[in-house]
C-alpha cells in the first residue's frame, strides 16, 4: 500500500498523519517551509518565551485532550493560571473588566443601563429568516443592539479573527452561536438549555474550557508530533502537482515525483489554486483564491516590573474599533504561564493590523513599535523600553468567513465528490481556531481510513470475483 500524502505541516495536516500513522497507515508530509506546526512557533530567548502565533489550546473536544495523552505530553502540558481568568475591554480610553456572571453584568460600567435593559429583550426577539444569510453584525445588533456589538463583539471579533464582524457571517464564522437561534430561537435560552447537549457530547463551551500550552509553549506539540515521523516528514519540499490516475495519485514536487494511495490538502486554501491539480473529472479551485487572509502583526515585548503600571491581573485586552487606539489587543503572556519572562520582568504580546487597519501591519517595524508603546503607555501604563523584542508578519494571517462564504464550503464538498481519494481540512474548512484545526485533523483521518477500507473491500471482491 503506498502512503497517504499529507500536504501542510500545520497541525492539522501533523494531527492527521499521527492518527494515520497510529493505526498503521503509511504517511508522507509535504511541508514548504523548514519547520513543522504553521503559524506555531515558540521562540526562547534571554529568559523569555514568546509566542509567535496562538498562545493557549483549548480542551473544548475530546481529541484535545486524547492528542496530548498519546503524545506522552501529559507531563509537560500547564493549564493557565488562575490570575489569567479576567479579561479586559476599552471603554473611553480605560480598562473595564469584561463582567464574568450574570450579576456582574448588570453591575459593570462597560454597558449604559440602556443596554443592559436591552438585553433582556433577547429571548423575546423572533429569528431572522433561515433563507436570510445574515453579517454577525446584523445578527448581533438585531438580537443584542448597536452597544453590545460596539463593546463587546467588535473586540472579541478582532481578537478571534482579526475581522470585522460587518463582513463576517453568523452562520459561517460563528456556527454555534448561529444555531442556537435556529434551533432554540434565543441565545439566552440556547446558552441554558445547549449546556446540555453538549455534556452528553463531552463538548466543553470555549469561555468554559480550559487552556493550555506546555513548559516550552505551543511548538512542544507539532515538534512532538513531528518527531515521532521521523522521516516521513519532509521539509521544504513546496507541492506542485497533483495527480489522480488509475491507481491512485502522484504528488510532485520541485525535487521528487511520489505515488500514493490518496492525499489530504491542510494548506492555506488560497494556495490550492497555485498547485497543478489533474483529476479525472474537471476541477476548477480557483474560486477558493479568493478566500480572504488579512494581514496581522505580533509584537511580543518585555519589560521590567516597575515600568508597567497595571497589574496585568488577566489574560489581556482587547480594543473596540471606537476607541482611538492603533492595537487590536494585548496579552498578558507572562501572567498566563511561568517562566515567560525574567524574574523581575513582564511579557505582552501586542497584535496589530487585521482587516481593520492592514496598512499597520504591512508598515515597517519602527512604526508599528511606536503605535503599539504610544497604546501601551495609555492602557497600561507602560515606561521606559522594551527589555525584549520578537517581531513577526503574517501577511496571510486568518481566513475570513465572510458573508457567502457557503460557497466555498460547496466547492469544497464538490472537489472531495469529483475527486475521490483528495480530501480538504484545516482552519479554512472547520473553524480557525487551534482547538478546532485538530479536531479537523482528528476527522479528516477518519473518513481517510473510511476511504481506504472501503477500497480494500472493493479489490477483496473483485478478486473473489474474479475467482470464481
Amino acid at each position: 500500500m503506498n502512503s497517504v500524502a499529507i500536504i501542510g505541516a500545520g497541525i492539522t495536516g501533523l494531527t492527521a498523519a499521527f492518527k494515520l500513522h497510529q493505526q498503521g497507515i503509511p504517511v508522507t508530509v509535504y511541508e514548504a517551509g523548514d519547520h513543522a506546526g504553521g503559524v506555531i512557533a515558540s521562540v526562547r530567548r534571554h529568559g523569555y518565551l514568546a509566542e509567535s502565533g496562538p498562545h493557549t489550546a483549548l480542551e473544548t473536544a475530546p481529541e484535545i485532550p486524547t492528542l496530548v495523552r498519546d503524545l506522552g505530553l501529559e507531563g509537560r502540558r500547564m493549564y493557565s493560571s488562575p490570575r489569567a481568568e479576567k479579561r479586559y475591554l476599552v471603554r473611553d480610553r480605560k480598562l473595564v473588566p469584561l463582567p464574568s456572571s450574570p450579576l456582574r453584568f448588570f453591575g459593570t460600567r462597560l454597558f449604559s443601563a440602556g443596554a443592559k435593559l436591552r438585553l433582556l429583550r433577547e429571548p423575546f426577539i423572533a429569528p431572522a429568516l433561515e433563507s436570510q444569510e445574515e453579517s454577525l453584525a446584523e445578527f448581533v445588533e438585531r438580537r443584542l443592539g448597536q452597544e453590545f456589538l460596539d463593546y463587546a463583539i467588535n473586540p472579541f471579533v478582532a481578537g478571534v479573527y482579526a475581522g470585522d464582524p460587518h463582513h463576517l457571517s453568523a452562520k459561517h464564522a460563528f456556527p454555534k452561536l448561529y444555531n442556537l437561534e435556529r434551533r432554540y430561537g434565543s441565545l439566552i435560552k440556547g446558552q441554558v438549555f445547549g449546556a446540555r447537549e453538549r455534556k452528553r457530547r463531552a463538548e466543553v463551551s470555549k469561555q468554559n474550557a480550559k487552556k493550555f500550552s506546555f513548559d516550552e509553549g505551543l511548538q512542544v506539540l507539532p515538534q512532538t508530533i513531528r518527531d515521532q515521523l521521523g522521516r516521513d516528514v519532509l521539509f521544504n519540499s513546496p507541492v506542485t502537482g497533483i495527480q489522480q490516475n488509475a491507481t491512485g495519485w502522484v504528488v510532485a514536487t520541485p525535487d521528487r515525483t511520489d505515488h500514493h494511495s490518496a492525499v489530504i490538502y491542510t494548506g492555506p486554501a488560497y494556495r490550492l489554486p497555485q498547485i497543478e491539480l489533474r483529476t479525472e473529472r474537471y476541477i476548477n479551485c480557483a474560486p477558493l483564491s479568493e478566500v480572504p487572509y488579512p494581514p496581522v502583526a505580533t509584537l511580543v515585548l518585555g519589560f521590567r516590573r516597575e515600568d508597567v503600571r497595571h497589574p496585568l491581573d488577566g489574560f489581556g485586552l482587547l480594543v473596540p474599533e471606537l476607541e482611538p487606539f492603533n492595537i487590536l489587543g494585548v496579552l498578558f503572556s507572562s501572567t498566563m504561564f511561568p517562566n515567560r519572562a525574567p524574574e523581575g520582568h513582564v511579557l505582552l504580546t501586542v497584535y496589530l493590523g487585521g482587516t481593520r487597519a492592514p496598512h499597520v501591519a504591512t508598515s515597517d517595524f519602527e512604526t508599528q513599535l511606536n503605535l503599539a508603546l504610544t497604546d501601551l503607555r495609555v492602557l497600561l501604563g507602560v515606561t521606559g523600553q522594551p527589555t525584549f523584542l520578537h517581531h513577526v508578519v503574517f501577511r496571510h494571517a486568518i481566513p475570513q468567513y465572510d458573508v457567502g462564504y457557503g460557497r466555498f464550503k460547496t466547492l469544497m464538498d464538490e472537489i472531495e465528490t469529483n475527486a475521490p481519494g483528495l480530501f480538504l481540512a484545516g482552519n479554512y474548512r472547520d473553524g480557525i481556531s487551534l482547538a478546532d484545526s485538530i479536531v479537523s485533523g482528528h476527522k479528516v483521518a477518519a473518513r481517510m481510513r473510511q476511504f481506504i477500507d472501503a477500497r480494500a473491500s472493493l479489490a477483496e471482491a473483485v478478486e473473489t470475483l474474479v475467482a470464481v
